[in-house]
C-alpha cells in the first residue's frame, strides 16, 4: 500500500496527477477587479496541462483566455476519522485529499479542436466501462460548438494535500484508510437519500 509523502505536506506530481484523474471536476478561480468568479467544471489531465470546455455565456469564459493567471482546485475524498479507529490513544482528526494548482490559461479557438477535445472528453469520463460514444458527425455536437469555449491551463505551481494519518503507525495508518473508504461510501447514500 503505497502512501504519498509525510501528513500534511506537498506531495509528489505523479499523486496529484492521479487525484486530478480519479477526480476531474475542478473548482476554477479567477480574480477579476479582487472579486473571485468560480465555475465548476470537469478537466482533463493531457501532456502536462489541463484541458477544459466552458458555456458562452458564462461570466468567467471571458477571463480563460489571454494567459490570464488561475487557480484550480480538485477534492478528493474526505472524512473525520474517529480515536475509535485507531489501536492507540489519539485524538480526533480529519482526513482529506486537496489539490492546489496555479497556472496561466489560455483559449483555443480552433472548432477541430474545441470538437475533438469533446469526444476525447467523453470517452476519458466513460471509462472503465464506456456505455456511450460521442461521434464526430453527431449534429447535436456539431450544432452546439458555437455555444462552447475551449481553453488550456499551463500548470506553473503544484501543491497536493494528503492529509492521510501518515504521522500513525502503520496499522493505525491502515484503521484510517479503510474508515475513509467505509465513510465516503455510506455518507453519499444518506446524503443522497436526504436530498432525493
Amino acid at each position: 500500500m503505497k502512501y504519498p509523502p509525510k501528513h500534511h505536506q506537498d506531495s509528489d506530481r505523479n499523486h496529484i496527477i492521479e487525484v486530478i484523474k480519479t477526480y476531474p471536476l475542478a473548482t476554477i478561480i479567477s480574480v477579476v477587479d479582487n472579486a473571485p468568479l468560480i465555475t465548476h467544471l470537469p478537466l482533463i489531465y493531457e501532456n502536462g496541462k489541463l484541458i477544459g470546455h466552458i458555456d458562452i455565456y458564462n461570466p468567467q469564459t471571458e477571463y480563460l483566455k489571454d494567459n490570464n493567471d488561475i487557480t484550480v482546485l480538485f477534492f478528493g475524498p474526505q472524512c473525520y476519522i474517529s480515536p475509535s479507529v485507531y489501536s492507540t490513544t489519539q485524538l480526533p482528526t480529519y482526513n482529506y485529499i486537496r489539490i492546489h494548482l496555479k497556472g496561466k490559461v489560455t483559449a483555443i479557438k480552433d472548432k477541430d479542436a474545441l470538437k475533438q477535445s469533446l469526444i476525447t472528453m467523453t470517452e476519458f469520463l466513460e471509462k472503465p466501462n464506456p456505455k456511450y460514444t460521442l461521434e464526430p458527425d453527431n449534429p447535436r455536437l456539431d450544432a452546439n460548438l458555437s455555444y462552447i469555449k475551449m481553453f488550456e491551463i499551463d500548470i506553473t505551481h503544484w501543491e497536493g494535500k494528503f492529509k492521510l494519518s501518515q504521522d500513525k503507525k502503520t496499522s493505525d495508518m491502515v484503521a484510517a484508510r479503510e474508515e475513509l473508504i467505509r465513510a465516503n461510501q455510506e455518507s453519499i447514500r444518506q446524503f443522497l437519500d436526504k436530498i432525493f
